[in-house]
């Protein structure tokens, strides 16, 4: 038995030479001479008695962690202006817009009234009678055996009489601004000559078309045709006599049999 002159700790571990509590050097010791043993087993251990408990508290009442209610007003004023924001901007589309639709509405009714008007006050234009076939062989009158199911002719003298009553219905519409009867004339992907620099189709020519009152007689002359299948081209000069002089005109007009009638598809005007 051992025991630290220190803390007066005694040890039965004959292999301590140091206490374990200050690492003083033991003294050996008589067993009989000190009755506090302490094993190396019972020093690695906690003393229970030494042990400094907390107090004992009762359990308080649970108390449930509060919830966080959320707040409506913002969801509701965000609401209130994102409708306010389009009901500002209907007002403002409505302030930008609807004057040009107004002015839009009362143009084209402007226009359907002078149309009208003219197309009544009109005095009738007639036809030269230097046609060069008579008038049964235009394919382009309102018959029965016009059909969609007629075929192209293929004779180019037949064509080119046919084109030849054409052309010339094709002016009395210009000159009269007949828009129903160019509505028959002109195919539905016509186009012209460019107007200010833009190809003009069906719509704008039958749209832009006036009335000239200033010819009086005109002429066709050299008329040349050019049959491929449905597809045929007319070119030649147009004499016109106007009330301020005389005009020679080279056109190269071009056709395309559709719906059992020849259809203008397209139109090159040069002065002479």
């Amino acid at each position: 038995m051992k025991r630290c002159p220190t803390c007066q700790k005694t040890y039965t571990d004959r292999n301590l030479s140091y206490c374990i509590e200050d690492g003083t050097p033991l003294i050996p010791v008589a067993e009989d001479d000190d009755p506090t043993v302490v094993s190396r087993k019972q020093t690695t251990q906690p003393d229970q008695n030494d042990w400094n408990a907390v107090a004992y508290r009762p359990p308080s009442a649970y108390v449930p962690p509060t919830t966080r209610k959320r707040r409506v007003w913002p969801w509701v004023l965000g609401l209130l202006s994102l409708l306010v924001l389009i009901v500002v901007g209907i007002g403002i589309a409505a302030v930008v817009f609807a004057p040009s639709i107004l002015r839009r509405s009362a143009q084209r009714n402007q226009n359907a009234v002078e149309t009208a008007n003219e197309n009544r006050n009109a005095p009738p234009v007639v036809v030269p009678p230097n046609t060069n076939s008579p008038a049964n062989v235009n394919a382009n009158s309102n018959t029965s055996a016009n059909t969609s199911t007629t075929p192209a002719p293929t004779d180019k003298e037949q064509v080119l009489a046919q084109l030849t009553d054409l052309e010339h219905e094709w002016t009395v519409a210009n000159i009269n601004a007949d828009k129903k009867k160019l509505e028959l004339i002109l195919a539905d992907d016509y186009v012209g000559p460019p107007v200010n620099g833009q190809l003009q189709g069906k719509r704008d020519y039958i749209r832009t078309i006036q009335r000239d009152r200033t010819i009086q007689k005109w002429e066709f002359k050299e008329l040349k045709v050019t049959l491929r299948g449905d597809r045929a081209t007319l070119a030649g000069k147009i004499y016109l006599s106007r009330t301020e002089g005389n005009e020679v005109y080279d056109f190269v007009d071009k056709f395309v049999w559709r719906d059992g009638r020849w259809q203008a598809t397209g139109s090159v005007v040069t002065r002479a």
